[in-house]
């Protein structure tokens, strides 16, 4: 399980699932992966203290990132190699080993209070993953997830990785959907610590480009319908450490 977790992985007792909890929506495009690392440890000190839960949406610039107990070795190339081609290499604090970010790929960042839903992290991983397999199947593609293999798989191929960290009940990181990912960067790596595993995309599966939109719409509606979600759209200017006023924000 891809879980980086400071809490007992079992469900938490005494609580009742919140219904149309509000929920800031960000969608900031194109950003560097420490700069959106930076703003969810933000966002879920403010859930802490009783903020609205959030989730983010968007792309990462190329980059490699191993989870807290990654292990380099799955790394094939230095990391003078790895900026040469112009990507870069982060060791953060999720769970899981090392995965790619990059154009074409959608990840997704949800900042949520597990305690108010009386579950634990096991529950919010599967969660994860029956979001990305009810998204892929809006598209026509059938996935579904593979024993003792986190993440969502299509045949022995994974088309989302899913890695997450909980702290005091408050959810950070979460996955990453290959929809037209250069899938030539996962050469240079072992996904996931996974030798005998491949990566694939929506976009081979199909032989055709998707509109990211579209897809985040089909993501959005599916963490509305299994978190019991009402989103309202926050400013991406929190993402450079701002507040968020409110106001609409998008590619």
């Amino acid at each position: 399980m891809l879980i980086s977790n400071d809490e007992p992985g079992v469900p938490l007792s005494g609580r009742i699932r919140p219904l149309g909890t509000r929920t800031t929506l960000l969608r900031p495009g194109l950003t560097p992966y420490q700069m959106a690392w930076e703003s969810q440890q933000r966002m879920a000190a403010a859930v802490r203290d009783g903020g609205k839960p959030a989730l983010i949406l968007l792309e990462h610039p190329p980059t490699y990132t191993l989870g807290a107990r990654g292990n380099t070795e799955h790394l094939l190339l230095s990391e003078q190699a790895f900026r040469a081609r112009g990507a870069e290499v982060i060791r953060s604090d999720r769970g899981g080993d090392v995965t790619f970010h990059g154009p074409g790929q959608i990840v997704a960042y949800p900042i949520l209070n597990l305690r108010a839903y009386g579950q634990g992290p096991v529950w919010y991983v599967r969660s994860l993953e029956a979001i990305v397999i009810d998204v892929l199947a809006r598209f026509g593609i059938v996935a579904a997830r593979s024993a003792g293999r986190p993440g969502v798989w299509v045949g022995d191929a994974k088309i989302a990785a899913i890695g997450v960290r909980v702290s005091r009940g408050v959810t950070t990181h979460g996955f990453a959907l290959n929809v037209n990912t250069d899938l030539a960067y996962f050469q240079h790596i072992v996904p996931c610590g996974l030798a005998d595993a491949s990566v694939t995309s929506m976009r081979q599966l199909a032989g055709e480009e998707f509109d990211l939109r579209e897809v985040e719409d089909e993501i959005i509606d599916a963490f509305a319908r299994h978190f019991d979600l009402e989103f309202e759209p926050g400013s991406a200017a929190f993402i450079e450490g701002q507040q968020l006023t409110g106001a609409a924000s998008g590619r």
